[in-house]
């Protein structure tokens, strides 16, 4: 099949959870041997970065960029309150980058356009009217309701309005893109049950982050109760990750340190704030940007993801467990991913439960392999990328 693959950002350098998730589908369908034309928006924040491209994957895709200046501008965010448009989708839409998209499908007859997350969505009109491909969203999450939880969790009540209207301005322009486009590719269960009830009519597939499974060599530890070691990775630009850092430096961490004082708490994550920073102390080591994720994972024990709001699917829990790491996560924070708790994840959603997960472990250390063990049992099971991939491909033949 010839596959258009229209990106928000570079798959490489994989820096974050959405570029590594889009980097697998790419090198998923190179490696079942589909056609495969990207095109992609740069930002500030997301470069396009050539040296760090593989030669043979620009050989084979082609891939192109076009700078976007993504940064938030005030007036225009106003401006766009005021008219009801979503600015965080209006943000990406470039007229060079249509002209780009345009190019592209004259110099080509497509299958399938395959649309990286709902910031590639304003291309749709001029896809429709330069190609007759199949159109596929890969949805990473509901976009509106990462703002709906994070205005539930607000005390400021100005904020909470100002966010509530985001979320139903998303709201209203996601509907809108699922009644034009042929199919969607939800990264979890939840996500397609959620399209279901939004009213979607457009073909409807699971299709999860999937990882190479043989790529993540986990590092077998012997573990000291009382010498534990905890770590959070995260981009601190994204702001569920600093909600949930800034919760479990202020109400769970506390409270273990003092139970537990030579349990050291991990901190890693690109756009470190300087107040995190600055809260480094003996218990609490703040790594800021680290060169390979699989690298600090593997130096310590156990995960902590106190996420409370969030949508998708967390690419650095399926990571975690693929590592055979015991991983303690909020219920939103592993939401899309197939877990037993108490089997293969320990789920706690307030202070007081990761407390008392924590506790637990110190109790019946032996469950620490265990429940690694089991974890990545079930990412071998359930998230490995050459069998989503050929889910995918069978997706797009079916629509």
């Amino acid at each position: 099949m010839k596959i258009l693959q229209i990106c928000h950002k570079p798959p490489f350098p994989a820096i974050d959870g959405g570029c590594i998730a889009i980097n697998n589908i790419s090198r998923g369908l190179l490696n079942n041997k589909q056609d495969l034309k990207i095109i992609t928006i740069s930002t500030n924040k997301h470069p396009f970065i050539i040296e760090k491209i593989d030669q043979n994957f620009i050989a084979k895709t082609k891939i192109e960029h076009l700078f976007i200046d993504t940064k938030l501008n005030i007036v225009d965010a106003f401006s766009n309150l005021v008219t009801y448009d979503s600015y965080n989708i209006s943000r990406f839409f470039s007229p060079d980058f249509n002209q780009l998209v345009i190019k592209t499908l004259q110099s080509k007859k497509f299958d399938v356009v395959h649309l990286e997350s709902l910031f590639t969505t304003p291309y749709l009109e001029t896809i429709r009217n330069h190609s007759d491909a199949k159109i596929v969203l890969r949805s990473h999450n509901l976009e509106y309701m990462i703002w709906q939880r994070l205005a539930a969790e607000t005390n400021n009540p100005a904020k909470k309005i100002y966010l509530n209207l985001l979320s139903n301005q998303l709201k209203k322009y996601e509907e809108d893109v699922i009644s034009k486009i042929d199919g969607i590719a939800a990264i979890s269960y939840e996500d397609e049950k959620k399209y279901k009830k939004l009213g979607c009519k457009a073909a409807l597939e699971t299709i999860p982050f999937g990882i190479d499974t043989k790529s993540y060599k986990s590092v077998k530890k012997t573990f000291d109760k009382n010498n534990l070691s905890f770590f959070h990775l995260g981009a601190m630009n994204w702001k569920p990750n600093l909600e949930a850092v800034g919760w479990l430096n202020k109400d769970i961490w506390p409270t273990i340190s003092s139970t537990f004082p030579n349990y050291k708490l991990h901190l890693a994550g690109k756009n470190m704030p300087q107040w995190l920073i600055n809260h480094s102390s003996k218990n609490i080591i703040n790594h800021r940007e680290v060169e390979s994720a699989i690298d600090f994972m593997n130096k310590f024990d156990i995960m902590l993801v106190p996420l409370l709001s969030a949508g998708g699917i967390r690419v650095k829990i399926i990571e975690g467990m693929a590592l055979g790491k015991v991983i303690i996560s909020t219920k939103i924070g592993a939401e899309g991913i197939e877990y037993e708790d108490g089997v293969n994840i320990l789920i706690a959603n307030t202070d007081k439960e990761f407390r008392d997960k924590i506790k637990w472990l110190y109790s019946n250390p032996n469950k620490i392999n265990e429940i690694g063990d089991n974890a990545k049992k079930q990412i071998i099971k359930k998230y490995d990328n050459d069998l989503i991939n050929k889910k995918l491909i069978q997706f797009y033949k079916s629509i």
